[in-house]
């Protein structure tokens, strides 16, 4: 990925404010996937006349131009990530509700695999897996 959500979002005839900028800024450097008030949060730390009524908006501006993708990850919370960052599933611990990023080829050939048994050509999917910690003896 070589532009930035902001770029995108201008690419798509997207409106930027100032407000929007911040917004997209601090979903750039997100390395975790926060929710509208997470991202209210750390979006008024830069602009503290940023209302959540605006970041509720803007994530579903970008969400509606294919920007970023909504995440759920069953704790009642949608979540964000930028829908451009390279592939990877998800492992939500269910005790903590940490989200872990992980990619594997075997997981990615054996998707492959049935999509083409069931006559399809896989064009994308997300995983979403969920777990409880071992229990450590």
């Amino acid at each position: 990925m070589t532009d930035t959500i902001t770029d995108r979002c201008e690419a798509k005839g997207l409106r930027m404010t100032g407000q929007r900028r911040t917004i997209a800024k601090v979903l750039e450097a997100s390395k975790d996937h926060p929710d509208v008030e997470e991202l209210h949060v750390r979006a008024a730390e830069v602009d503290a006349r940023i209302s959540i009524a605006t970041v509720y908006r803007t994530v579903k501006l970008f969400e509606e131009a294919g920007i970023i993708d909504r995440l759920e990850f069953g704790d009642g919370r949608a979540r964000y990530e930028d829908a451009e960052r390279e592939h990877h599933d998800h492992l939500i611990d269910m005790n903590s509700g940490e989200v872990i990023e992980f990619v594997d080829p075997e997981i990615e050939a054996l998707q492959e695999k049935i999509a083409k048994k069931l006559g399809y050509r896989l064009k994308g999917h997300r995983m979403e897996l969920f777990g409880v910690p071992l229990k450590r003896v």
